[in-house]
């Protein structure tokens, strides 16, 4: 599948659209960029081992560990990664359902919840 940056990045804007507004709008000093690829030192320094792919990423100090001593730093960044997206994908519909749990996953990053926290919240309530 073949998509331009131009259109990745109006994925990115839907999702963020669809997304409950009230976790972006209180998104505190982020930014969301994309990128072709992770770099080599993204990938060691998540530990994402041969054969497997890093889709986003979240760099920054989360909501939770925020102090008083927060004040006039960079933003925090989320980086979507247009090639391994489009690698799990087989048509538009998948990309924009992988681009958007991978936009919540991030943003649940920001927010300070861990990978243990994030999977228990995915998981479906079993009764």
């Amino acid at each position: 599948m073949e998509l331009s940056d131009a259109q990745f990045d109006q994925l990115i804007t839907r999702a963020m659209d669809e997304l409950p507004q009230e976790y972006i709008a209180n998104l505190s000093n982020v930014t969301v960029v994309m990128a072709d690829e992770p770099s080599a030192q993204q990938l060691v320094k998540q530990g994402v081992r041969q054969g497997h792919v890093l889709l986003g990423l979240y760099e920054g100090i989360p909501q939770t560990q925020r102090g008083a001593g927060y004040q006039l730093v960079l933003p925090d960044k989320i980086t979507l990664f247009k090639q391994p997206l489009l690698s799990i994908s087989g048509n538009e519909a998948e990309l924009f359902a992988h681009v958007k749990r991978t936009l919540w996953h991030e943003i649940a990053h920001h927010y300070g919840l861990s990978h243990s926290n994030i999977d228990t919240l995915e998981r479906p309530n079993v009764q």
